[in-house]
Order: C-alpha cells, then structure tokens, then sequence
C-alpha cells in the first residue's frame, strides 16, 4: 500500500512510517510531497495521507497521528502504548509530558540536519524507533504492566 505525508519529515512523520512499517503494513511504499499536493496524490495514487491537517490519520484534541494509527489498526501493545507518549510529549511540543520527549525531539532535529533526504532520514531513523521501542518492551516489563 501506498503512503502519503508532507515532505521535510520530522517527529510524527518518521514515526509514523516505522510503526506503519512495522505494525501495519510491511510492504508500505512512503511518498513525501510538498503539503499542497497530499490530497492529490492520495486520490491519484491511491495513497492512506496520514500526518496532515484534515486526515483521518492525522492530529486531533491532544493527539498526534502516532495515536491516530494506533486507534484506527487497534494497536494495544503496551510498549507502542508507551512509545505512544512520548513521541506525542515530542510531537506536541509538551517536553515536560515524558522524560525521554525532549531527547527525542533532539535526535529527530539532528536527523533531519544529516539527512535532509526524507527516504535516507526514514533510513536512518528506524533504528533510533527499534531501539526506542526495545527499551519501551524492557520499562512494560520492568514495571510490571
């Protein structure tokens, strides 16, 4: 399946594509276009647009497009729950909401300075969200949820 956001990604728009990629749709293509042509290329190419204003799969009252993919493929494991909130904290620019939010956003800065290339930073990236999200199973464990 086809996958549509803006271009220049950052925080939700790499985060979204590792948990598409992992949890949802393996095979997912990810087609990065200026804001102004995400509605056509979704209708043109039969693209899911996911991370801009108006979407199903983008922000909501106090969520970001991370817990919109969560609610909309019913994604409860406990660990993406917990990866959850913190892209969320860093997403929403509400760094106080989650220890780990402003090192993320941190991170994502960074990445997006090395790799302006959206396909190379989702690349690069995936492995910072597989870590992330190995530490996230080990604190669900740790803590007993």
């Amino acid at each position: 399946m086809k996958w549509v956001t803006r271009s220049h990604v950052h925080m939700d728009r790499v985060a979204c594509p590792w948990l598409i990629a992992r949890f949802v749709d393996s095979q997912a293509e990810f087609l990065f276009v200026p804001s102004n042509c995400v509605e056509e290329v979704s209708r043109r190419d039969g693209a899911i647009p996911f991370d801009v204003p108006g979407v199903e799969l983008g922000h909501g009252e106090g969520t970001c497009s991370f817990d919109a993919i969560l609610g909309k493929y019913d994604l409860k494991d406990k660990a993406l729950l917990r990866l959850a909130r913190i892209v969320n904290a860093a997403d929403l620019h509400r760094l106080d909401n989650d220890p780990i939010a402003a090192g993320l956003d941190a991170i994502a800065t960074g990445f997006g300075i090395r790799f302006p290339d959206d396909h190379e930073n989702l690349r690069q990236q995936f492995v910072v969200y597989d870590a992330l999200y190995a530490w996230c199973c080990l604190e669900v464990v740790k803590n007993g949820q």
